[in-house]
């Protein structure tokens, strides 16, 4: 039973040589920057210096939350699907957040200069029910536009797929995070919006059983404050971080450089989450979920462990 959800699955990245150090398992469910943190925390020693080994297993959202509840994985690192997982049930909560506002772009074909201009058009995603479908429908609402009836949603899969519907004329647009835009921009098409410049959507931080958070606390407190401290790094330490990038997201540097310009900034310092951008994504989860009752904060995010190790860090309440 301990293998069967992650048999044939995990990848594991950055595992540092066996030492006397806790080892953990941290989920993640693919190779973007909006992940970056914890693996970093890992390369630079941020991990060992709170006594900690991570190993990072490549693992989808469907059934990560599964793998938390029975102990097969430690952590996770996707905020949305924590929630929706809590709110379903799962014995699973938020503890930090790295990145509080999503670094996903909003791309399309070079005829259209306005994200008004996309009105009656078609909206490439990956997948539906997922994070990029509950970005573009705010963006777009954003701009003022209804995302029940003035564009069309299609699942178009993988970014060469989408990227291949703009060029056939079958989609307007589509969206993903770097280095996709900077990709995009490779083949002729233009970035209309960013949505972390727009509102705060929590994108990536850290997940945990609610059986970790009440017999771990102490080793939720130590991966909280890694996970702070990779993000002070990624912030002070442009040519590190870049390094790392080009290691972990197997990408050269020139798309390393241009993906460290678009996402450095959405990372926080704290650990914190944005009051209004975690009601935010509560309401999407609900909404995808087809969920109609009250659902409060303390029901999905633990945040007493963060706010310790906060304290610890030095870093004052605001």
């Amino acid at each position: 039973m301990k293998t069967m959800l992650l048999a044939g699955l995990g990848t594991l990245l950055f595992c540092a040589p066996i030492q006397a150090a806790d080892k953990l398992r941290i989920g993640f469910p693919d190779l973007a920057a909006q992940f970056l943190p914890l693996p970093l925390g890992e390369k630079r020693g941020f991990f060992k210096e709170e006594g900690l080994q991570a190993e990072f297993i490549r693992i989808r959202p469907a059934i990560s939350s599964a793998a938390l509840a029975s102990g097969e994985l430690d952590y996770d690192a996707v905020i949305g699907n924590g929630i929706a997982s809590a709110i379903r049930g799962f014995p699973v909560k938020l503890v930090a957040c790295y990145m509080p506002a999503a670094p996903i772009a909003l791309i399309a074909r070079p005829e259209f200069k306005w994200v008004q201009d996309l009105r009656g058009k078609a909206i490439g995603l990956n997948t539906f029910g997922g994070t990029l479908e509950s970005l573009a429908r705010l963006i777009v609402k954003h701009f003022g536009l209804d995302p029940d009836k003035d564009i069309k949603l299609l699942a178009t899969g993988t970014v060469e797929s989408r990227f291949a519907a703009m060029k056939q004329g079958l989609t307007a647009a589509t969206l993903g995070s770097p280095p996709l835009d900077f990709l995009g921009s490779k083949l002729g098409f233009v970035v209309l919006a960013r949505s972390h410049e727009l509102f705060s959507f929590p994108a990536s931080g850290l997940v945990a059983s609610v059986k970790k958070i009440k017999d771990g606390r102490d080793e939720v407190k130590r991966v909280i404050k890694a996970g702070i401290k990779a993000n002070r790094y990624i912030q002070q330490n442009r040519d590190g971080t870049i390094q790392v990038m080009m290691e972990w997201l197997k990408i050269d540097k020139e798309i390393a450089t241009t993906t460290y310009e678009s996402v450095s900034k959405a990372f926080n310092q704290d650990g914190s989450f944005p009051e209004k951008g975690l009601r935010l994504a509560i309401e999407e989860a609900k909404r995808v979920g087809k969920v109609d009752r009250e659902v409060s904060v303390n029901e999905v995010a633990d945040l007493s462990i963060l706010r310790e190790a906060q304290k610890e860090l030095g870093i004052v309440e605001k």
